[in-house]
């Protein structure tokens, strides 16, 4: 039933595409196994999402033998895009499953970490079934790491053990993203001004990081919340205790917790292990905007890099620096705006660690725009909310300006009095 990973890996062929699972799912073992045969191999590429822990093949040590093609720019991976030894695909987090499908993106060999067969004979990919369950159904051959630390979680990501091509039994913890601090004071400004913005019964959206967690932790008073979201982590749990998460308003899977992966602590991956209460779908499912807009209020709450005066929002870039990528960010920005009573949500500080404003007057040089101006709904910053929607250009620079950093909004206004020529700016400047 079992073999070894050194026997495991030698299906893989130079010149091949490589599916590898992403999330807290990485399978570390055998990628660890796979650089041992550098040697061997010769452009073999790599496709993922974004990958946890050490992504050893990225190593410029192995750069004639792997070649990152991501579909999403990881932390890990960053020097490797950025120095030009890989490449990122920018696409639509919902629209992965097709590259595969449609043979856009064939897959040679897919290699994924799993639960252990149950009695009926089925692994579970857990953590991360997302684009995963759409790479092992298209690839040619399949790899699986079997851990028994892999929570089994109810849905898409239930596999047959006999659909894999090899099988390896590893025992491995999870790589886990942990809160190392408290929130600080801008981010607890910014999750009470969301939360202002979510009504009770609202389906909410977001993913991992401060902002996310101090939005979580400013709902403890609403009432009767749903999820519906590509990604959650620890956040949610103290809600669902508390009785806030109920998902009884929803509309589509009404009292289940939606998502396509999760990303957290140990206490996370307890808390979905056959869990009937949530249920982990493939990412052209849980992303499409059709099923989205069906629950009531959907609220997406999202980050980004940087905003200009016109509300363009640029997430995947630092001008030409790759940062992160497109993800499921316009997925739900779409679909919260066509949800009843949806309320699509842009929440970021309003300058970096360096004091630069991240309202801009112009996005840098270079810099990818996610969400269009046409798009964008709410902007939040630690200084209030600025409703975009149906606003002209000058009305929605006015907006932008007045949840700037104050140390930066006089030259704003200069550059918003160049640019439309408006009495309004003028009046302001002197």
């Amino acid at each position: 039933m079992y073999i070894t990973a050194e026997e495991a890996v030698q299906i893989i062929k130079p010149g091949q595409r490589v599916f590898i699972h992403g999330g807290a799912a990485t399978p570390h073992f055998l990628l660890q196994h796979l650089a041992n045969r550098y040697h061997e191999l010769w452009n073999v590429e790599l496709v993922s999402i974004s990958l946890q822990g050490d992504a050893i093949l990225a190593d410029k040590k192995y750069k004639d033998s792997f070649r990152m093609n991501s579909l999403f720019v990881s932390q890990n991976i960053r020097e490797a895009i950025n120095s030009g030894r890989g490449d990122y695909i920018p696409v639509f987090l919902s629209e992965v499953p097709n590259l595969f499908r449609k043979n856009i993106l064939p897959i040679d060999v897919a290699i994924v970490q799993v639960s252990p067969p149950d009695k009926h004979g089925y692994c579970s990919l857990g953590v991360s079934v997302d684009v995963a369950a759409a790479a092992v159904k298209n690839a040619r051959y399949t790899i699986a790491q079997i851990n028994p630390r892999m929570p089994r979680t109810l849905g898409d990501g239930l596999i047959k053990a006999d659909t894999f091509d090899a099988m390896v039994y590893a025992e491995q913890e999870l790589p886990e993203v942990r809160c190392i601090k408290e929130n600080g004071e801008i981010e607890m400004r910014i999750g009470a001004y969301c939360a202002e913005l979510v009504e009770d019964g609202a389906t909410i959206q977001t993913g991992i990081g401060s902002i996310p967690d101090a939005v979580l932790a400013s709902l403890t008073n609403h009432k009767q919340l749903g999820i519906h979201t590509e990604m959650f982590s620890d956040g949610i749990i103290p809600l669902v205790e508390k009785g806030v998460i109920t998902n009884e308003r929803k509309k589509k899977h009404r009292g289940k917790i939606v998502t396509s992966f999760v990303l957290g602590s140990r206490t996370l991956y307890d808390f979905i292990d056959d869990n009937p209460s949530v249920i982990a779908l493939g990412i052209d499912y849980v992303n499409d905007t059709a099923v989205i807009r069906t629950n009531p209020k959907v609220t997406a709450i999202n980050s980004a890099i940087e905003v200009d005066i016109t509300g363009q929002v640029c997430s995947d870039s630092i001008g030409t620096y790759h940062y992160s990528g497109v993800g499921g960010q316009m997925d739900f920005v779409r679909g919260a705006s066509l949800s009843e009573g949806g309320k699509p949500i842009i929440a970021l500080p309003s300058i970096t660690s360096k004091g630069i404003s991240r309202i801009s007057s112009f996005l840098k040089q270079g810099a990818g725009v996610v969400t269009t101006r046409a798009h964008a709904h709410y902007i939040v910053t630690e200084y209030g909310i600025a409703y975009l929607y149906g606003k002209n250009m000058r009305q929605r620079a006015k907006a932008l300006i007045d949840i700037a950093h104050p140390n930066h909004r006089e030259d704003l206004e200069k550059a918003a009095f160049e640019r439309f020529r408006s009495y309004e700016f003028e009046r302001t400047m002197y």
